[in-house]
């Protein structure tokens, strides 16, 4: 075994890439089992099937690689988290664990034998039926994982080896004549695995969910990928505005349930005391001032997916009852008797916040922490992805250019290279939510300059100079000038008014009422939702009584009667925002 390690090392060494070392490490724990098997009594009865690496440092998964044990075969299978309560094994007990898929026991390796006598509640230490379910079908019986123990104690992640043997039922398989000198092999490998790049990945090609993939993305894309295809829950971390919820609907085109709803269910807009109710639903006279039966959030992915926004804003109470539908998938909609309902949803899970932390602060369950993070992924901040910005404001802008027009007009609208440089020079605090903000003011800067001809938009450094200053983030600044603001928007439209009149129409000052509308549908995209956007102004009265739906829909048809007086046509964001409060 030593003589493999030195080899292993070696190799190692001329190692340029993560998926190079990735492959060098599986190659030798393959040959390691396919030895074990042969000189035990399973001979002949099992095979070894595949080697997975999982790079999961504390912060989620950072890269993936398998491949088959058969020499030639690419690993064209699902890669998956075997078990969520294994993974808790492996990260807290620094040990290797062993899987049984058959009967769904997880055992640890300790004083030189894999232990199962000690065994915990249920859902902490044994295996889902759907976790069982997932790895039998593709013929993994028996899986060994071996965590990969980074220098100073740290687990980056885990090795996975899985095997086929039916006659190993209740049978430690061969892993207990295998792990050490698998151990070990991690051992070496761990150090080169957290520290060497990614091979340079081929780009996914954009689409209308994800329009803009740069390289620094695209090993996170790739992974969301794989995992888009699996029904294990997904937990994206990250900043607010990174664009979580987005690439949350994208894993969901790309998933089995495709054909399914898609549904946002943000935490930090609902009220402690409704938030049960608004996860699973009630019945008419569930409490003061349910009037009607509602259908909850579950229901309404039934078949789809449901994305949990700012999942650490969950009370306790409500976690309980999250944790439930986890582990059982049965869930009850208040006031609804004794019958429960089958939760038939993937769940992905959002939050900016340190979920970690907050079980340690005793505000967020152990038990619930393990089922959220099964599949963890951290989103960067868009100052690590400084080579998306060009092409994030330049879609933005094309974006925001022909919802105002209602279609495509001739020309398209171009950002000037000084105002780019100015654009990359920011840090982004805000991320992609607040580019959005700043190309769109600058691209309304750019329309009063042309006094509203979309013919010949170029969006120039005096223009996001300016969006920037209104934010304010001049030195100095104190805060954006409104009554400035306010003055030359009336100038605006006293001359757009004597431009109408000139050609028969006709601006009334009614028309005016279409400002709180307009502060309402920002205040929706800069805040990512409704509800938060009428708290924002003191409206917390129209939202507790569901009518901030009802008033919004009002305010956004005064915007839709000034256009229609201005000649133009419907803009379609404004009904988006009615649907959804994504920017």
């Amino acid at each position: 075994m030593e003589r493999r390690a030195s080899g292993l090392l070696t190799a190692l060494l001329s190692a340029t890439s993560f998926d190079e070392a990735a492959r060098l490490t599986l190659r030798a724990q393959l040959e390691l089992a396919n030895d074990a098997l042969d000189a035990s009594p399973w001979a002949g009865k099992g095979r070894i099937l595949r080697g997975i690496v999982h790079l999961r440092p504390a912060d989620g998964y950072r890269r993936l690689l398998a491949i088959d044990a058969l020499p030639g075969e690419a690993a064209g299978v699902d890669v998956i988290v075997p078990s969520a309560s294994a993974w808790r094994w492996v990260a807290e007990h620094r040990c290797p664990v062993a899987i049984d898929a058959n009967l769904g026991t997880v055992r640890r390796w300790t004083d030189g034998r894999f232990t199962g006598e000690v065994q915990l509640e249920l859902g902490r230490d044994t295996m889902t039926n759907e976790s069982r379910v997932r790895l039998l079908a593709r013929e993994a019986s028996h899986i060994l994982l071996v965590p990969l123990r980074a220098p100073g104690g740290a687990i980056d992640g885990m090795v996975s080896i899985e095997a086929d043997c039916m006659a190993a039922i209740d049978h430690a398989f061969v892993w207990p004549e295998l792990v050490a000198d698998a151990q070990l092999v991690a051992d070496v490998s761990a150090p080169f695995l957290a520290a060497l790049p990614t091979e340079r990945p081929t780009l996914a090609a954009p689409d209308p969910h994800l329009p803009v993939i740069g390289p620094s993305m695209a090993p996170l894309v790739e992974m969301l990928r794989i995992f888009a295809e699996q029904d294990e829950t997904l937990l994206l971390t990250g900043p607010t505005g990174s664009g979580k919820s987005r690439l949350a609907r994208w894993c969901h085109h790309r998933s089995r349930r495709a054909h399914g709803p898609f549904e946002i269910l943000d935490l930090a807009t609902v009220p402690e005391d409704l938030q049960l109710a608004d996860l699973f639903g009630w019945k008419r006279g569930a409490f003061t001032g349910a009037v009607r039966d509602t259908t909850g959030a579950v229901t309404r992915a039934t078949g789809g997916t449901l994305f949990i926004d700012e999942v650490d804003k969950l009370s306790l109470r409500a976690q309980a009852g999250l944790l439930r539908v986890f582990e059982e998938r049965r869930y009850r909609p208040l006031g609804e008797g004794a019958s429960d309902r089958t939760a038939d949803v993937h769940f992905i899970v959002g939050t900016n916040a340190n979920v970690r932390d907050l079980v340690k602060a005793g505000r967020f369950r152990e038990d619930l922490y393990y089922r959220i993070n099964v599949l963890p992924v951290q989103v960067p901040a868009l100052a690590e992805r400084r080579d998306e910005i060009p092409a994030w404001a330049l879609y933005m802008l094309r974006r925001r250019h022909e919802a105002g027009r209602g279609a495509p007009v001739a020309g398209e609208p171009t950002i000037a290279p000084e105002a780019l440089d100015r654009i990359l020079s920011y840090a982004w605090p805000g991320n992609l939510r607040q580019l959005d903000n700043i190309i769109r003011r600058a691209y309304t800067l750019s329309l009063l300059e042309t006094s509203g001809d979309a013919r010949d938009v170029t969006l120039r450094a005096s223009h996001v100079d300016r969006a920037f200053s209104l934010e304010g983030h001049e030195a100095g600044e104190a805060g954006p000038p409104l009554l400035a603001l306010l003055s030359l928007a009336a100038e605006a439209f006293v001359t757009e008014a004597q431009r109408l009149e000139g050609s028969g129409g006709l601006l009334k000052l009614e028309h005016l009422d279409a400002l709180r509308g307009m502060v309402l549908a920002a205040a929706v995209r800069r805040l990512g939702g409704k509800q938060e956007a009428f708290r924002l102004f003191g409206k917390d009265a129209t939202v507790t009584n569901r009518n901030h739906v009802k008033v919004l829909r009002a305010e956004l048809a005064k915007i839709a009667a000034l256009r229609e007086a201005l000649g133009q046509p419907p803009d379609p964001e404004l009904a988006a925002l009615l649907s959804s409060g994504e920017p």
